[in-house]
């Protein structure tokens, strides 16, 4: 058996992986190592989980023990499409060059630029980056990439996904076409194929497992849920999947295709009192690194994630992944289910399958060339059967909650205000009105017939509502200063015109 003594290895760089506790290699290190350390281009296609990450730092870190890096030009490049995969090669880096003088750089979104380019200015070895953090640099002027000897692509098929291949395509043109390539994939697709061809020179191909193939350490599932109606429905049954699993189900990763049910799912299950932690692109980089530092370490059970933890992260000893959703892309499933079943380890991944995801799925399975096995929650049955038989239980305090609801004066929404009664009501209350009102004095029935000979009210008599003087509408009875000038005026009174009060016989003289 190949032993990583065998690799011809730097001596420091042994050291480092004797105290991380590995010995002996995978299929794909043992394979990439010996070619890369020559200085040949690979292209490495495993699926994941096979330790890829290593297959590349390790040789990187024997090659650059000699030499400088000056500044603004590194000598290693190492692109990755997430931020979480960057920050874990960077991780893998420090633990397999701590007994080197190799500097890095990582540059991925959610860091601010002044902090990266202080350590691009002082030179390092290594960066690693995100494919448009990278351009940011570079188009800022803050970066060149002429020195650069050796030039790694990692999860190439989460680029093409990611809508990164013209990046990497402009990328390969800023660097020299005499550097040397380090090129993986769990996938190879046409259009990763044809890049390989064109920026990959005479490679030696080291495929250790069929491409989009799963783990024979995991143990696949899924329920055809055709009957689920709602998101309701779908949440409990996830929480009955974990239920059912009992203590097998120690942790796990939970797979939704959008940011909005990552973030439904995790509220739910904290509401029924699960540890559960969403993570995704739309939250803050600092958040993302604490929630995937608390499931590492055990704090934290649930993780629930979209495709931005599916590809190429090393979470140890995951026991369970759930796919709240069927990927919309059939390779997405061969990641996702990869974060379990890890080194060798036995895992679980159980998948939910909706009427509207059934073409979604044929696609799986057409890709990974096997049936996937049904599941019958009998246990999720059970429960909702149970659920439905205690509801009588509780019928007559609903009955008495209503009765007393009903005792409540409804709140309407008409014009006439808050509280207002029904026009039932208010034909009643009039009826009662005229029974019990009292009859008006026969001075006050007979007050309307002597209209015409009233007198007019006294000016002392009126009393001005407010001090506000009034608007008028042609100024009858007042003048607009709204001062009092006595009794109304019957006819023109004094200010009729001199030829009106003439006699018709002084008119005709």
């Amino acid at each position: 058996m190949t032993k990583f003594s065998d690799l011809n290895l730097d001596k420091k760089v042994l050291k480092a992986v004797e105290e991380t506790g590995y010995e002996t290699p995978t299929p794909i290190q043992a394979g990439a190592i010996p070619p890369a350390l020559e200085g040949k281009d690979v292209l490495g296609i495993a699926q994941t989980g096979t330790g890829k990450t290593a297959s590349f730092t390790l040789p990187m870190i024997s090659m650059l023990k000699r030499g400088r890096a000056r500044a603004r030009m590194p000598r290693s490049l190492v692109l990755a499409p997430t931020r979480e995969l960057a920050a874990q090669v960077a991780e893998n880096f420090d633990a397999y060059a701590k007994h080197t003088k190799l500097t890095k750089a990582l540059l991925i979104g959610g860091v601010s630029f002044k902090e990266q380019d202080a350590l691009i200015d002082r030179g390092v070895d290594v960066l690693i980056a995100t494919p448009g953090r990278l351009l940011d640099h570079f188009e800022r002027g803050k970066l060149i990439l002429s020195d650069v000897k050796i030039m790694v692509v990692d999860e190439a098929d989460r680029m093409l996904d990611m809508g990164f291949i013209p990046d990497i395509e402009r990328i390969f043109g800023l660097t020299p076409f005499t550097r040397q390539t380090l090129f993986f994939s769990a996938t190879m697709a046409p259009e990763i194929e044809r890049i390989t061809n064109t920026f990959l020179s005479n490679p030696v191909k080291i495929e250790v497992a069929r491409a989009a193939t799963t783990s024979e350490n995991i143990t696949q599932g899924v329920v055809m849920a055709k009957s689920t109606k709602s998101a309701a429905d779908k949440q409990r049954l996830l929480r009955d999947l974990i239920e059912s699993e009992g203590e097998e189900c120690r942790n796990g990763i939970i797979f939704c295709n959008r940011k909005i049910d990552v973030d439904a799912v995790a509220k739910y299950l904290k509401k029924n009192g699960y540890n559960a932690s969403p993570i995704h692109g739309d939250l803050d980089q600092s958040h993302r690194m604490r929630t995937l530092d608390g499931f590492r370490d055990g704090s934290l059970r649930f993780l629930v994630a979209s495709d931005v933890a599916a590809r190429g992260l090393d979470i140890p000893n995951v026991s369970h992944v759930f796919n709240y959703d069927v990927p919309s892309h059939a390779e997405d499933y061969v990641h996702r289910i990869g974060r379990t079943g890890r080194a060798g380890k036995k895992g679980t991944a159980i998948m939910i399958c909706v009427a509207r995801d059934e073409k979604n799925f044929d696609d799986i399975e057409r890709l990974v060339e096997m049936e996937i096995p049904r599941i019958d929650l009998k246990g999720a049955a059970k429960a909702e059967t149970a659920k439905k038989a205690e509801a009588p239980k509780d019928a007559p305090a609903a009955a008495t909650e209503e009765a007393k609801s009903e005792d409540k004066p409804k709140r309407t929404r008409s014009r006439g205000g808050r509280g207002r009664k029904p026009a039932a009501d208010k034909v009643e209350t009039s009826e009662v009105v005229k029974e019990d009102a009292p009859k008006a004095d026969a001075s006050t029935v007979e007050a309307p017939k002597d209209v015409a000979h009233a007198e007019a009210p006294k000016p002392e008599q009126e009393q001005p509502k407010s001090d506000k003087p009034k608007r008028t509408r042609g100024g009858r009875g007042r003048s607009r200063n709204n001062q009092d000038h006595g009794p109304a005026i019957v006819g023109m009174g004094d200010d009729a015109p001199d030829f009106i009060m003439k006699s018709f016989d002084e008119r005709q003289g």
